[in-house]
Order: C-alpha cells, then structure tokens, then sequence
C-alpha cells in the first residue's frame, strides 16, 4: 500500500530541518489522522455540492424501501437475485430443480411422439430423485416423490389419444371446407 504524500512530505521536512530527529511514530499518526478528517471533508463537501446540484434527484427507487431489507441474513442473496431477475434455471441444490422438473415433466412427456421416448424420461426422471436422495451435498432435503412408470405412460398415452381426437376433429372441419373451396375454384 503507498503512503499518502501528505504524510511523506512531513516526515522529508522533518528530516530537511533535523537531520538528526526521525519523526516519531506519534507524529506519522498524527498526520494521518489529519489526513483522514481532510479527506473526509473533502468527500462531505463533494456530497453536498452534488446534492445542491440535484445530481441524487430521480434516482430509481427513490422513496421505495430497499427489497430484501430486514429480512433473515443469507450470505447467498446475490446470487438469488440474479438466479431470480435473469431468470435462470437449471441452477440451485438438487431438490428445488427435481420439484420443478417434477411440476413440468406432463408437459415434457406430451412433447414426445413416442411411448419409449416417454418411458425413457421418466426412468431418467426416477434415477435421478433416488440418486439426489443418496447424495449428502446439502441444501433442502429431497422430498420429490418417484414416479411410477407405468401409469404414467398409460396417462400420456390417454392425453395423446384425446389430442389426436381434437386433431383429427379439426382437421375433419378444416378438410370439408378446404374441399368446398377447391370445388369453388374449379367452377370460377
């Protein structure tokens, strides 16, 4: 760390006027401490002129309370924040992302096309809660319940069958008036 100039240029006119006195530990304290209240005069005067000028004025967040104020102390709130304002996820301990991969796996499945496709997920899913429950790594324990596959895959199949119902129903709808069209066409 460099020593304030303040304190070097006292100690060279000391030893200019005195050859033979070194400054005394009591002196160098005092002149650093007279350095500290100079700078801190001079950061109070740069604030308050910034404020006469407005410079603090309209401010974001200005008259809101400061989120997260007063709550419990978590060494981690940064990286919450940004998990939560970025949106990120994939992140965090293994429990919290099986429940929220638990709360999306319909979703996933109905994706697929295939029944084997649908069965691999979800033994992928199961494998993956038991392995998080056999791991002491930290964090909420995991409470994600394993599913069972076979109803599951019977549940996918009955969601697949009614999509493909309304589907072909629409295309039943969407197919009658694309012939009618087309015989307008030719007669035009």
């Amino acid at each position: 760390m460099t020593e304030d100039p303040r304190v070097t240029a006292a100690r060279y006119r000391q030893e200019r006027d005195d050859p033979d006195a070194a400054p005394s530990e009591a002196e160098t304290e005092r002149a650093a401490a007279a350095n500290a209240v100079d700078r801190e005069a001079y950061v109070e005067t740069a604030i308050q002129q910034a404020i006469r000028r407005g410079e603090f004025d309209d401010l974001p967040g200005a008259g809101k309370p400061i989120p997260g104020l007063g709550e419990s102390h978590d060494p981690d709130w940064w990286i919450r924040r940004k998990i939560e304002r970025e949106q990120l996820s994939g992140l965090g301990p293994p429990a919290l992302r099986l429940r929220v991969e638990a709360a999306e796996l319909e979703d996933r499945l109905d994706a697929f096309s295939l029944e084997s496709d649908a069965r691999v997920e979800l033994e992928d899913f199961n494998r993956r809660v038991i392995e998080a429950r056999r791991q002491l790594q930290g964090g909420p324990p995991v409470v994600t319940p394993t599913r069972d596959v076979e109803a599951d895959v019977s549940a996918w199949r009955q969601r697949r069958e009614e999509r493909l119902r309304a589907a072909s129903v629409d295309e039943e709808s969407t197919g009658s008036r694309a012939s009618r069209r087309r015989w307008w066409r030719r007669q035009a």
